[in-house]
């Protein structure tokens, strides 16, 4: 097929030997199956930020660091400079997480490089050395259900141990090899402990994993992983091989209106004294003070 022109340098380079099929185009990048000498690998192509409809990316990096002092300033000013590399940050982002996931033992692609916008990386194959499935595109029984929830349930574990929540796991985003489940998609990967939204991110992930498996298998249904497991990781006594139950205690304690009305009413009353306090104040020194 005709080489992309983003894929061209690396193909000049001796990266890539041939570009061989897109494979598909989605809201973030292009991804083609390329051979690299003997291997095939998938060539991810990020598509540029006007280009892309991936929303609140903002939200999403919330918490992320930048060890160089001088392109954090011009990324919180928002300046030219600042928006390129703010760009560049997003995209480093997925190479950065696989790295880190893989090393925690959670079953990602393995990288092979990152240039220019293109991120080289292992193609997942199914048991014939095809191009492997979408989760959402193969049929499941009961028993592979459990057995492929409770092993993404353990990667999202070991990607939380590892300080990452992946912000938009569904059925799209989890690929079934010979072996089972493989997570993908990972620009958006949210920061554990420096996200605000990084409790909402992990439930929402998990509750998507337990509505599409539980189809198959409904007593799935009844599970409350993320509300454990982020309980566990906020107590510090998470770990990458725990064993949960899937099972949470919810807060069923009904809030006492009568006593929190006292306690407004009560707040009232001392900003009420207070205000007097500063007009008997300002009548003595013929003037009104200031509030700070």
């Amino acid at each position: 097929m005709k080489i992309p022109k983003r894929l061209q340098p690396l193909v000049d380079d001796g990266m890539i030997d041939e570009v061989l099929m897109q494979l598909m185009s989605g809201k973030e990048a292009q991804v083609y199956v390329v051979r690299c000498g003997e291997e095939e690998r998938c060539a991810k192509v990020f598509k540029e930020a006007k280009q892309r409809s991936f929303k609140q990316a903002a939200q999403y990096q919330e918490g992320r660091k930048e060890r160089n002092t001088r392109r954090a300033r011009a990324m919180s000013k928002k300046t030219r400079y600042g928006q390129k590399e703010q760009e560049q940050a997003w995209l480093n982002a997925e190479v950065d997480a696989l790295y880190r996931l893989a090393g925690a033992g959670v079953r990602v692609p393995e990288p092979h490089g990152f240039v220019d916008g293109v991120l080289l990386m292992e193609m997942i194959t199914d048991a014939d050395g095809n191009v492997a499935p979408r989760l959402d595109e193969v049929t499941l029984t009961p028993e592979q259900a459990e057995a492929y929830y409770a092993k993404v349930i353990q990667d999202v574990v070991r990607m939380l141990c590892a300080g990452l929540i992946h912000g938009d796991l569904s059925e799209f985003n989890v690929l079934v090899d010979a072996h089972g489940p493989v997570i993908i998609d990972l620009p958006q990967a949210v920061d554990a402990a420096g996200n605000n939204s990084a409790a909402a991110m992990l439930y929402r992930d998990v509750d998507n994993m337990r509505n599409y498996f539980g189809q198959y298998a409904p007593a799935l249904l009844d599970t409350h992983y993320g509300k454990e497991m982020w309980a566990l990781y906020e107590s510090g006594e998470l770990h990458p091989d725990s064993k949960l139950t899937g099972h949470f205690d919810f807060d069923t304690h009904i809030a006492d209106v009568d006593e929190l009305m006292e306690v407004i009413d009560d707040a009232k009353e001392e900003e009420a004294e207070r205000q007097a306090r500063m007009r008997d104040d300002g009548d003595d020194d013929g003037e009104i003070p200031q509030p700070y």
